[in-house]
Protein backbone atom coordinates (compact mmCIF):
# COMPACT_ATOMS: atom_id res chain seq x y z
CA UNK A 1 0.00 0.00 0.00
CA UNK A 2 1.36 3.22 -0.73
CA UNK A 3 2.31 5.59 2.14
CA UNK A 4 0.29 8.33 1.68
CA UNK A 5 -2.74 5.90 1.88
CA UNK A 6 -1.26 4.09 4.88
CA UNK A 7 -0.42 6.59 6.97
CA UNK A 8 -4.44 7.58 7.16
CA UNK A 9 -5.42 4.42 7.63
CA UNK A 10 -2.75 3.86 10.47
CA UNK A 11 -3.90 7.17 12.17
CA UNK A 12 -7.87 6.07 11.61
CA UNK A 13 -7.09 2.67 13.32
CA UNK A 14 -5.38 3.88 16.12
CA UNK A 15 -8.31 6.50 16.94
CA UNK A 16 -10.55 3.83 16.23
CA UNK A 17 -8.73 1.05 18.61
CA UNK A 18 -8.47 3.46 21.16
CA UNK A 19 -12.10 4.48 20.87
CA UNK A 20 -13.34 1.12 21.60
CA UNK A 21 -10.69 0.86 24.66
CA UNK A 22 -13.22 3.27 26.25
CA UNK A 23 -16.20 2.16 24.99
CA UNK A 24 -18.93 0.56 27.52
CA UNK A 25 -20.10 -3.15 26.08
CA UNK A 26 -23.44 -1.72 26.15
CA UNK A 27 -22.60 0.96 24.08
CA UNK A 28 -20.78 -1.01 21.41
CA UNK A 29 -23.66 -3.34 21.02
CA UNK A 30 -25.67 -0.41 20.64
CA UNK A 31 -23.53 1.33 18.09
CA UNK A 32 -22.04 -2.03 16.67
CA UNK A 33 -25.56 -2.39 15.33
CA UNK A 34 -25.80 1.08 14.01
CA UNK A 35 -22.92 0.65 12.32
CA UNK A 36 -23.97 -2.44 10.37
CA UNK A 37 -27.64 -0.91 9.27
CA UNK A 38 -25.53 1.98 7.90
CA UNK A 39 -22.67 -0.41 5.88
CA UNK A 40 -26.24 -2.15 4.91
CA UNK A 41 -26.61 0.60 3.04
CA UNK A 42 -23.37 1.97 1.51
CA UNK A 43 -21.62 -1.39 0.94
CA UNK A 44 -24.19 -2.80 -1.98
CA UNK A 45 -22.12 -5.24 -3.61
CA UNK A 46 -21.47 -6.94 -0.07
CA UNK A 47 -25.08 -6.63 0.65
CA UNK A 48 -25.90 -8.20 -2.48
CA UNK A 49 -23.67 -11.29 -2.38
CA UNK A 50 -25.08 -11.70 1.09
CA UNK A 51 -29.08 -11.58 -0.05
CA UNK A 52 -27.66 -13.79 -3.04
CA UNK A 53 -26.54 -16.32 -0.61
CA UNK A 54 -29.54 -16.29 2.00
CA UNK A 55 -31.95 -16.73 -0.74
CA UNK A 56 -30.46 -19.82 -2.33
CA UNK A 57 -29.46 -21.29 1.04
CA UNK A 58 -32.49 -20.60 2.93
CA UNK A 59 -35.37 -20.90 0.17
CA UNK A 60 -38.09 -21.55 3.09
CA UNK A 61 -37.27 -17.96 4.15
CA UNK A 62 -40.48 -15.88 2.24
CA UNK A 63 -38.63 -12.46 1.00
CA UNK A 64 -39.76 -9.95 4.26
CA UNK A 65 -37.59 -13.19 6.47
CA UNK A 66 -35.00 -12.97 4.05
CA UNK A 67 -33.98 -8.96 4.27
CA UNK A 68 -34.97 -9.47 8.13
CA UNK A 69 -31.93 -11.72 8.29
CA UNK A 70 -29.64 -9.66 6.27
CA UNK A 71 -30.74 -6.66 8.19
CA UNK A 72 -29.72 -8.26 11.41
CA UNK A 73 -26.40 -10.12 9.75
CA UNK A 74 -25.18 -6.84 8.72
CA UNK A 75 -26.05 -5.63 12.66
CA UNK A 76 -23.43 -8.48 13.06
CA UNK A 77 -20.97 -7.44 11.07
CA UNK A 78 -20.93 -4.00 12.88
CA UNK A 79 -20.92 -5.53 16.38
CA UNK A 80 -18.22 -7.73 15.28
CA UNK A 81 -15.92 -4.74 13.50
CA UNK A 82 -16.21 -3.41 17.05
CA UNK A 83 -14.92 -6.34 18.80
CA UNK A 84 -11.66 -6.57 16.43
CA UNK A 85 -11.08 -3.45 16.68
CA UNK A 86 -10.13 -3.87 20.55
CA UNK A 87 -7.08 -6.06 19.29
CA UNK A 88 -5.90 -2.71 17.93
CA UNK A 89 -5.75 -0.82 21.14
CA UNK A 90 -3.07 1.14 21.75
CA UNK A 91 -3.23 0.24 25.51
CA UNK A 92 -1.23 -3.01 26.10
CA UNK A 93 -2.55 -5.92 27.75
CA UNK A 94 -6.32 -4.49 26.96
CA UNK A 95 -7.04 -6.70 24.11
CA UNK A 96 -6.33 -9.56 26.71
CA UNK A 97 -8.21 -7.92 29.59
CA UNK A 98 -11.52 -7.73 26.77
CA UNK A 99 -11.37 -11.09 26.03
CA UNK A 100 -11.58 -12.05 29.40
CA UNK A 101 -14.32 -9.88 30.40
CA UNK A 102 -16.47 -10.46 27.33
CA UNK A 103 -15.72 -14.35 26.80
CA UNK A 104 -17.34 -17.35 28.05
CA UNK A 105 -15.69 -20.44 27.72
CA UNK A 106 -17.84 -23.90 27.69
CA UNK A 107 -16.86 -27.88 27.65
CA UNK A 108 -13.43 -27.49 28.79
CA UNK A 109 -13.26 -30.59 29.92
CA UNK A 110 -13.99 -31.69 26.26
CA UNK A 111 -10.74 -30.50 25.18
CA UNK A 112 -9.16 -31.97 27.62
CA UNK A 113 -10.39 -35.52 27.30
CA UNK A 114 -9.33 -35.38 24.02
CA UNK A 115 -5.47 -33.49 24.39
CA UNK A 116 -5.10 -36.60 27.04
CA UNK A 117 -4.23 -39.06 24.03
CA UNK A 118 -1.07 -37.31 23.66
CA UNK A 119 -1.86 -36.75 19.72
CA UNK A 120 -2.95 -33.16 19.87
CA UNK A 121 -6.31 -31.86 19.02
CA UNK A 122 -7.84 -30.83 15.49
CA UNK A 123 -10.36 -28.31 16.42
CA UNK A 124 -12.89 -27.48 13.40
CA UNK A 125 -14.85 -24.52 14.04
CA UNK A 126 -16.91 -22.17 11.43
CA UNK A 127 -16.86 -18.04 11.26
CA UNK A 128 -19.99 -17.60 13.24
CA UNK A 129 -19.66 -15.11 16.03
CA UNK A 130 -16.26 -13.99 16.92
CA UNK A 131 -14.21 -16.60 16.32
CA UNK A 132 -10.40 -13.93 17.33
CA UNK A 133 -12.52 -14.02 20.87
CA UNK A 134 -12.89 -18.71 20.88
CA UNK A 135 -9.09 -18.67 20.12
CA UNK A 136 -8.47 -16.11 22.89
CA UNK A 137 -10.51 -17.65 25.21
CA UNK A 138 -9.16 -20.95 24.91
CA UNK A 139 -5.90 -19.88 25.06
CA UNK A 140 -6.15 -18.25 28.15
CA UNK A 141 -7.50 -21.33 29.60
CA UNK A 142 -4.73 -23.22 28.83
CA UNK A 143 -4.96 -24.63 25.04
CA UNK A 144 -2.16 -24.78 22.94
CA UNK A 145 -4.13 -23.56 20.03
CA UNK A 146 -2.68 -22.75 16.32
CA UNK A 147 -4.89 -20.83 14.29
CA UNK A 148 -4.76 -21.54 10.63
CA UNK A 149 -5.37 -18.23 9.13
CA UNK A 150 -4.42 -15.80 6.64
CA UNK A 151 -1.28 -12.96 6.27
CA UNK A 152 -3.09 -9.77 6.18
CA UNK A 153 -2.59 -6.75 4.24
CA UNK A 154 -0.60 -4.66 4.74
CA UNK A 155 1.92 -5.91 6.75
CA UNK A 156 1.71 -3.14 9.74
CA UNK A 157 -1.80 -4.18 9.94
CA UNK A 158 -1.07 -7.52 10.14
CA UNK A 159 2.16 -7.21 12.81
CA UNK A 160 -0.92 -5.20 15.18
CA UNK A 161 -3.12 -7.93 14.97
CA UNK A 162 -0.74 -11.26 15.57
CA UNK A 163 0.47 -9.34 18.56
CA UNK A 164 -2.70 -8.76 19.58
CA UNK A 165 -3.09 -12.80 19.21
CA UNK A 166 0.31 -13.44 20.85
CA UNK A 167 -0.97 -11.41 24.15
CA UNK A 168 -3.29 -13.79 24.59
CA UNK A 169 -1.11 -16.85 23.72
CA UNK A 170 -2.73 -17.42 20.05
CA UNK A 171 -0.12 -18.75 17.72
CA UNK A 172 -1.08 -18.44 13.85
CA UNK A 173 -0.30 -20.67 10.77
CA UNK A 174 0.13 -18.49 7.96
CA UNK A 175 0.38 -19.29 4.25
CA UNK A 176 2.67 -20.55 2.47
CA UNK A 177 3.73 -22.29 5.92
CA UNK A 178 0.49 -23.17 6.67
CA UNK A 179 0.77 -27.23 6.77
CA UNK A 180 4.65 -27.32 8.04
CA UNK A 181 3.49 -25.19 10.38
CA UNK A 182 0.29 -27.53 11.67
CA UNK A 183 2.58 -30.51 11.45
CA UNK A 184 5.26 -29.13 13.46
CA UNK A 185 2.39 -28.10 16.79
CA UNK A 186 1.18 -32.04 15.96
CA UNK A 187 4.32 -33.60 16.71
CA UNK A 188 4.92 -30.90 19.68
CA UNK A 189 1.27 -32.30 20.33
CA UNK A 190 -0.52 -29.09 20.73
CA UNK A 191 -4.01 -27.98 19.41
CA UNK A 192 -4.85 -27.06 15.49
CA UNK A 193 -7.84 -24.91 14.73
CA UNK A 194 -9.54 -24.88 11.10
CA UNK A 195 -12.67 -23.28 10.13
CA UNK A 196 -14.56 -24.83 7.41
CA UNK A 197 -16.99 -22.71 6.19
CA UNK A 198 -14.86 -20.43 3.44
CA UNK A 199 -14.07 -21.39 -0.11
CA UNK A 200 -11.06 -24.03 -0.68
CA UNK A 201 -9.81 -23.78 -4.20
CA UNK A 202 -8.35 -27.56 -5.22
CA UNK A 203 -6.25 -29.41 -4.43
CA UNK A 204 -6.59 -28.49 -1.01
CA UNK A 205 -10.38 -28.05 -1.35
CA UNK A 206 -12.31 -31.02 -1.89
CA UNK A 207 -16.39 -30.89 -3.49
CA UNK A 208 -19.11 -31.85 -0.41
CA UNK A 209 -22.41 -31.27 0.33
CA UNK A 210 -23.58 -27.69 1.89
CA UNK A 211 -26.68 -25.88 1.66
CA UNK A 212 -27.95 -28.41 -0.80
CA UNK A 213 -25.32 -27.87 -3.41
CA UNK A 214 -21.58 -29.28 -3.96
CA UNK A 215 -18.88 -26.44 -3.20
CA UNK A 216 -15.16 -26.45 -2.59
CA UNK A 217 -14.11 -27.10 1.34
CA UNK A 218 -10.79 -27.89 2.93
CA UNK A 219 -10.50 -31.19 2.71
CA UNK A 220 -7.30 -31.57 5.15
CA UNK A 221 -8.99 -32.73 8.73
CA UNK A 222 -9.98 -35.80 8.23
CA UNK A 223 -6.29 -37.06 6.24
CA UNK A 224 -4.40 -35.29 9.01
CA UNK A 225 -6.22 -37.35 12.16
CA UNK A 226 -5.80 -40.97 10.35
CA UNK A 227 -2.27 -39.88 9.62
CA UNK A 228 -1.66 -38.80 13.27
CA UNK A 229 -4.14 -40.18 14.91
CA UNK A 230 -5.47 -36.69 16.34
CA UNK A 231 -8.99 -36.66 17.79
CA UNK A 232 -11.28 -34.28 16.14
CA UNK A 233 -13.12 -31.63 18.53
CA UNK A 234 -15.79 -29.17 16.96
CA UNK A 235 -16.34 -26.17 18.85
CA UNK A 236 -18.67 -23.29 17.80
CA UNK A 237 -19.56 -19.66 19.34
CA UNK A 238 -22.25 -17.02 19.74
CA UNK A 239 -22.78 -13.43 20.75
CA UNK A 240 -25.47 -13.83 23.07
CA UNK A 241 -28.42 -10.84 23.64
CA UNK A 242 -27.01 -9.78 26.88
CA UNK A 243 -23.39 -9.25 25.10
CA UNK A 244 -21.53 -12.25 25.92
CA UNK A 245 -19.94 -14.43 23.95
CA UNK A 246 -20.26 -18.11 24.41
CA UNK A 247 -17.34 -20.71 23.00
CA UNK A 248 -18.62 -23.99 22.97
CA UNK A 249 -16.79 -27.18 23.10
CA UNK A 250 -18.23 -30.11 22.02
CA UNK A 251 -17.42 -33.53 22.57
CA UNK A 252 -14.59 -35.24 20.07
CA UNK A 253 -16.48 -36.44 16.86
CA UNK A 254 -15.93 -39.66 15.72
CA UNK A 255 -16.26 -39.85 12.19
CA UNK A 256 -15.69 -43.33 11.70
CA UNK A 257 -15.13 -45.07 8.44
CA UNK A 258 -15.53 -42.14 6.85
CA UNK A 259 -11.93 -40.62 8.48
CA UNK A 260 -10.57 -42.93 5.43
CA UNK A 261 -12.25 -40.78 2.95
CA UNK A 262 -11.65 -36.95 2.82
CA UNK A 263 -14.45 -36.77 0.82
CA UNK A 264 -16.72 -38.41 3.13
CA UNK A 265 -14.98 -37.18 6.31
CA UNK A 266 -15.20 -33.60 5.04
CA UNK A 267 -18.92 -33.86 3.91
CA UNK A 268 -20.21 -35.23 7.85
CA UNK A 269 -17.72 -31.95 9.06
CA UNK A 270 -19.41 -29.82 6.76
CA UNK A 271 -22.44 -30.65 7.57
CA UNK A 272 -22.23 -30.35 11.10
CA UNK A 273 -20.98 -26.70 9.97
CA UNK A 274 -24.39 -26.22 8.34
CA UNK A 275 -26.81 -27.41 11.20
CA UNK A 276 -24.34 -24.47 13.70
CA UNK A 277 -25.35 -21.85 10.91
CA UNK A 278 -29.03 -22.89 10.53
CA UNK A 279 -29.05 -22.32 14.52
CA UNK A 280 -27.72 -18.58 14.49
CA UNK A 281 -27.94 -17.59 10.45
CA UNK A 282 -27.36 -13.94 11.77
CA UNK A 283 -24.24 -14.85 12.93
CA UNK A 284 -22.57 -16.14 9.91
CA UNK A 285 -20.53 -14.23 6.68
CA UNK A 286 -23.33 -14.41 4.34
CA UNK A 287 -21.58 -11.66 2.60
CA UNK A 288 -18.00 -13.81 1.90
CA UNK A 289 -18.18 -15.64 -1.49
CA UNK A 290 -18.47 -18.95 0.03
CA UNK A 291 -20.37 -20.44 -3.18
CA UNK A 292 -18.00 -20.37 -6.19
CA UNK A 293 -18.27 -22.37 -9.38
CA UNK A 294 -21.70 -24.17 -8.23
CA UNK A 295 -24.98 -25.04 -9.77
CA UNK A 296 -27.69 -24.25 -7.46
CA UNK A 297 -31.37 -26.10 -7.68
CA UNK A 298 -33.72 -24.70 -9.67
CA UNK A 299 -36.23 -24.50 -7.14
CA UNK A 300 -33.75 -21.64 -4.90
CA UNK A 301 -33.09 -19.67 -8.61
CA UNK A 302 -36.51 -19.47 -8.82
CA UNK A 303 -37.42 -18.07 -5.41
Amino acid sequence: MPLWQSTPLRALLFLAGLAVTLLPRRWELFLGAWLGRLALLLARSRADVARENIRHCLPELDEDEQERLLKENFEHYGILTLEILHMLSPFPGHYREYARRVARLEGFHHWRAADAKGKGVLFVSAHLGNWELMAAAGCMAGIPLNMVTRHLKPEWLHQKIDEARKSVKVKAAYLPDTMPSVLRALRRAESVGFVLDQYAHPPVGVKVPFFGVEVATLGAVPPLALRYGTPIVPVRQVREKNGFVRIIIEPELDLGDAKENAIQGTAILAAMVERWIRTHPEQWLWAHRRFKNVEWPSRSRAA
